[in-house]
C-alpha cells in the first residue's frame, strides 16, 4: 500500500523560489526588498523571503 504525503506548506521562500512563485524577476524582487515592500532575511548564508510577505505583496497589501 502507498500513501501519499503531502509537502507542508512553505513558509519562506528562497529568492529564486519567490521569483517563481510570483512570477516577478530577480531585480523586481530585490527592489521591493529595498523599498521595505518585502521582507527578507539572512538565515546563515542565505536570504529568504517569509511567504506570509510574498503573499501580501502579491494581494496588494504591502
Amino acid at each position: 500500500m502507498h500513501t501519499e504525503t503531502a509537502d507542508p506548506p512553505k513558509i519562506a521562500y528562497s529568492i529564486k523560489e519567490a521569483c517563481k512563485a510570483s512570477s516577478l524577476g530577480r531585480t523586481t524582487i530585490y527592489s521591493h526588498i529595498a523599498a521595505g515592500r518585502l521582507l527578507a532575511r539572512r538565515i546563515g548564508g542565505r536570504t529568504v523571503i517569509p511567504a506570509d510577505s510574498l503573499h501580501a505583496l502579491i494581494a496588494g497589501e504591502a
